[in-house]
């Protein structure tokens, strides 16, 4: 052999196909665009226009004295004076803030008792429980101001519904005419709305607790109360920052009831009614109406902006 056979070459192990890349995504469509443009533009745009541009009139209009009468020219800037003057000299604003603080106590004891007394029995999948679930949610699907008329031909002391049942015929009481009680008249009417909105929400809660905790307290030899108190309620923690929140603002924003049965007066003056007199009343004092209207949205905003932070910053942390 004249010539030396070559060595045959190493031949590298083939790997593994290189993988394809995933396609991007494709741009969206020019219909995709406009269909997507709309369904976040509107909102913004009706946002902005009926929530924020009025928000920033009112903060700006509580530093003036205006009637309403005649263009922007003839607003007169006066500072904090609505705020000093309301504070010190307006009869009507701290009864109003008592009855809202009244309100709001009353809400959160007597419907949120109720609504999770009435949860909690729905809950052991009572007979024609639907039946009832409906019958006691139906007056939240009324508004204010139909409950205020309801319940003002319950009131009325000639001829009343509550009169009749409790035997006072001939001695009327006059439910809502007399100050002294006319105000706790109208939280009973407000709870019977409230007290439906609550149940559900809880109603809702009990459902999403795991079963095995209460299996696991009944096999400690926990009773169904201790059960309740010790496993159900404090897991039904979230839900209870929600009807709270729920019951702070249905406090505050109570109008239409009171304003229904004697426009909110006589011991019935609530904030939001002080803000309704003030700018559309006979005065018209455009500037005080917003300086309360202020005064409402930061006692709203000092509830709502805590339960907004936990909330997020809660589903931050997950």
């Amino acid at each position: 052999m004249t010539a030396l056979q070559e060595k045959p070459k190493a031949v590298a192990p083939e790997g593994p196909p290189p993988r394809r890349r995933g396609k991007r995504a494709t741009a969206l469509a020019g219909t995709d665009k406009l269909v997507l443009g709309l369904m976040l533009g509107i909102p913004t745009i009706v946002h902005v226009l009926f929530v924020w541009i009025p928000t920033l009139g009112s903060i700006a209009l509580s530093f003036s004295r205006w009637n309403g009468i005649g263009g922007f020219e003839d607003i007169e800037w006066i500072g904090v004076d609505n705020y000093v003057e309301i504070f010190t000299e307006y009869p009507r604003f701290w009864p109003a803030v008592q009855h809202n603080l009244i309100w709001l106590a009353f809400l959160l004891v007597v419907p949120t008792c109720a609504g999770l007394l009435l949860a909690v029995l729905l809950d052991r999948e009572l007979r024609f429980s639907r039946i009832y679930q409906s019958a006691l949610y139906m007056p939240m699907v009324l508004s204010l101001a139909l409950i205020g008329f309801i319940w003002q031909l319950i009131y009325t002391p000639d001829g009343g519904l509550l009169n009749a049942v409790l035997g006072l015929s001939d001695k009327p009481v006059d439910w809502i005419g007399d100050s002294d009680i006319n105000l706790y008249s109208v939280l009973v009417a407000a709870a019977w709305r409230h007290t439906g909105y609550i149940m559900l929400l809880y109603l809702a809660g009990l459902k999403s607790v795991d079963p095995a905790l209460k299996e696991a307290a009944a096999l400690d030899g926990a009773s169904a109360v201790q059960t309740f108190f010790r496993v159900t309620f404090p897991v039904m923690k979230p839900v209870n920052i929600v009807v709270a929140v729920v019951t702070v603002i249905e406090a505050l924003r109570a109008f239409d009831i009171v304003y229904v049965i004697n426009k909110g007066r006589n011991g019935l003056e609530l904030l939001s009614v002080l803000v309704t007199d003030n700018i559309i009343g006979e005065a018209s004092r455009i500037g005080r109406g917003s300086a309360v209207a202020v005064i409402l949205l930061t006692i709203s905003l000092g509830v709502i902006i805590p339960y907004l932070y936990q909330t997020f910053s809660k589903e931050n942390r997950t």
